[in-house]
């Protein structure tokens, strides 16, 4: 741990002093001469913050089991409805102490005389302090015991809500970061609610330099493979408190899952499991009694100061650097529960990727930048709606070579995804991985699905709708951060600038002639019609062919990156027959669409395309999505691609 900044003259700072445990018949103190931290005895919950001469960093106003607390949402079987608990320990022990460090528990434990009152799981929370260093860790260990009830887990996080008239600014990256709202500007009269309640308008804010903007929490969403460091700054003093993820292993559905960060309270999250930008597919469902027990962090809660409060990118220049710190000190060796495993005690995996497309190159291809990683078993691309057991990932380098570190012990799948190719690669082998074991596969080959020449594409297989047409946002409803941004697809409403820009009739690409980074709109929504009635909407893909080869089959490949309870038509030259010649049925709950996503979870159909079906000359494919009962209903297409018959 590196030293903290110093402290301006309000603060006294130690770094050299000892950690202090003080317990008493409400509370758990514990301090190191740097920061004081104040847990409830024995719910766990963290009630104050004392650092740089602040009495209290969290929001004093709030009821104390209202400022720092781990939280879930459960369902019992057949029950729809979530159940939002704040987690609170019924039994507290120090599990290590001494001048170096302090490790406390808040444990409770499920009985059957809980039975539908409480999610049946055992939870242990941990708190850590170490001496000289500027913040605290927290980490849960999640327990379903064999033959417990049946139940389902929605979400879990770690929220801590700060003080209001403190903390202003809010930084999850170098390019998103901001002076916020105030909780007070978005209720009424201050905002006005939009859409959906989480997006308001701010009429007439506090800071008046912040009138007509829009407040989305889902505007600050970000993927977990860039979900490292996230917070908010305090100017007087400065001070910033900063939620750093040293490792993905704990949090579910791959590197592309997208989660909250921080948002107006002032709140900063860690989300360790949700359904955000992918539906119920990533919410656990556990059930005829399995056994389960996963560790959900540790996370570190990082505090730093300055002397000057006028540069704020000191102090997130600060928090990147012990966002790294933290990433090379992964596994911590200091988190003392027998779950959490050492680095000793885990395995590494290495290798080398390649890709095999003879339509581009007679010489295997090196799958350069490919995302490879480990989870439990299962199909191909099923790591994407993983959501009980560790995943561990990493890019591969220019040559296609990989190497995973720090494995949990246990049997996974190795599987793999490239930029630039569409489908997924999974390894036949299951591998097994025991503490201490170093494997190498040596080269591993990926055939992308291809069954003959491209006759046209449209897009960039990377899993995205990033590089299509995102409009500018209405006038009315902009957030000034993502103006000239390359995010352009955080603005609120965008799904309604489609209405305006084909209001009559729907988008046409010609193939030779239109350029799909202005011409294919991002997401395929409904028309608006008027406040409460939306139009399905059917676009078409004019191509022309020199000749038909009869008798023969061609391919047609369309990747989706979203879908919102919606579904795909495919019509090919008619698009008045009764029933399209594919079609995907209803799918997906990512919302996507309303949240500023970009893309949910990734879809792949591959259509049969009979010669019959097409013409020489022009032809057209039509895309129908028709379920309208919404305007977030829709589609977002990441790559779109015509083969021609094999000529094998």
């Amino acid at each position: 741990m590196g030293p903290p900044q110093p402290a301006s003259p309000a603060g006294t700072v130690d770094a050299t002093a000892g950690v202090r445990v003080k317990v008493s018949d409400r509370y758990v103190e514990i301090k190191n001469g740097i920061f004081e931290l104040t847990l409830s005895n024995p719910d766990g919950i963290v009630t104050g913050v004392r650092y740089n001469g602040v009495d209290n960093l969290m929001e004093i106003l709030n009821k104390e089991d209202n400022r720092g607390y781990w939280d879930l949402v459960w369902n019992p079987p057949g029950q729809k409805t979530g159940i939002f608990d704040v987690i609170k320990g019924t039994e507290f022990r120090i599990i290590y102490h001494d001048e170096n460090q302090a490790e406390v528990s808040f444990t409770r434990n499920w009985d059957p005389s809980l039975e539908g009152k409480a999610v049946p799981l055992n939870i242990d929370k941990r708190f850590i302090v170490l001496r000289g260093s500027s913040g605290f860790y927290t980490y849960g260990i999640y327990e379903h015991k064999e033959g417990w009830p049946d139940f389902g887990l929605g979400e879990t996080r770690v929220a801590f809500k700060l003080r209001k008239d403190k903390f202003h600014y809010m930084a999850l990256a170098d390019n998103r970061q901001r002076i916020m709202p105030m909780p007070d500007d978005r209720l009424p009269p201050r905002g006005q609610p939009l859409a959906y309640p989480e997006a308001v308008l701010l009429v007439d804010p506090i800071n008046p330099d912040l009138r007509g903007e829009v407040d989305d929490k889902y505007q600050y969403s970000c993927e977990d493979q860039y979900n490292n460091v996230h917070g908010w700054m305090s100017f007087d003093p400065p001070i910033g408190f900063w939620q750093i993820t040293p490792s993905d292993e704990f949090r579910t559905g791959g590197p592309l899952k997208q989660n909250l960060t921080s948002h107006v309270g002032p709140t900063t999250l860690a989300m360790f499991l949700s359904a955000h930008y992918a539906g119920d597919d990533l919410s656990p469902v556990f059930t005829n009694g399995e056994y389960w027990k996963k560790v959900h962090g540790p996370v570190f809660m990082y505090l730093n100061s300055s002397w000057d409060g006028s540069d704020p990118t000191i102090l997130w220049e600060d928090a990147k650097v012990q966002m790294m710190i933290e990433k090379e000190s992964w596994p911590y060796y200091f988190a003392l529960s027998e779950d959490f495993q050492k680095t000793e005690q885990r395995g590494c995996v290495s290798g080398r990727l390649l890709v095999q497309d003879r339509y581009i190159d007679d010489e295997d291809l090196y799958a350069s930048g490919a995302y490879v990683g480990l989870a439990l078993p299962g199909e191909a691309g099923s790591w994407q709606r993983e959501c009980k057991g560790y995943q561990f990932w990493c890019r591969a380098d220019e040559d296609g070579s990989f190497y995973i570190r720090n494995i949990v012990t246990g049997n996974y799948n190795l599987y793999a995804w490239v930029p630039g190719f569409i489908g997924d690669y999974k390894l036949d082998a299951t591998l097994t991985i025991a503490s201490g074991d170093d494997i190498y596969l040596g080269d591993l080959v990926y055939k992308p699905p291809r069954d003959g020449p491209t006759m046209w594409e449209i897009g960039v297989p990377d899993r995205s709708a990033a590089e299509f047409y995102v409009p500018d946002p209405n006038p009315n409803y902009v957030n000034r951060l993502y103006i000239n941004h390359p995010d352009r697809f955080r603005q609120y409403g965008l799904w309604d600038r489609y209405t305006e820009l084909y209001p009559d009739n729907d988008l046409v690409y010609t193939i030779g002639q239109s350029n799909y980074s202005t011409d294919w709109f991002y997401a395929q929504v409904n028309r608006k019609v008027d406040e409460n009635t939306y139009q399905p909407t059917t676009w078409q893909i004019k191509f022309n062919l020199d000749s038909v080869s009869p008798g023969s089959t061609y391919k047609f490949r369309v990747a989706l990156a979203s879908s919102a309870r919606a579904e795909l038509q495919v019509f090919f030259n008619d698009q008045n027959r009764g029933v399209p010649h594919f079609a995907t049925g209803m799918i997906g709950r990512d919302n996507a669409i309303a949240r500023h996503g970009i893309h949910g979870l990734y879809w792949l159909f591959n259509i049969n395309v009979d010669s019959a079906w097409l013409v020489q000359g022009m032809n057209t494919i039509y895309l129908k999505q028709p379920r309208n009962q919404s305007p977030f209903q829709g589609l977002m297409y990441d790559y779109l691609r015509l083969e021609g018959p094999c000529d094998c």
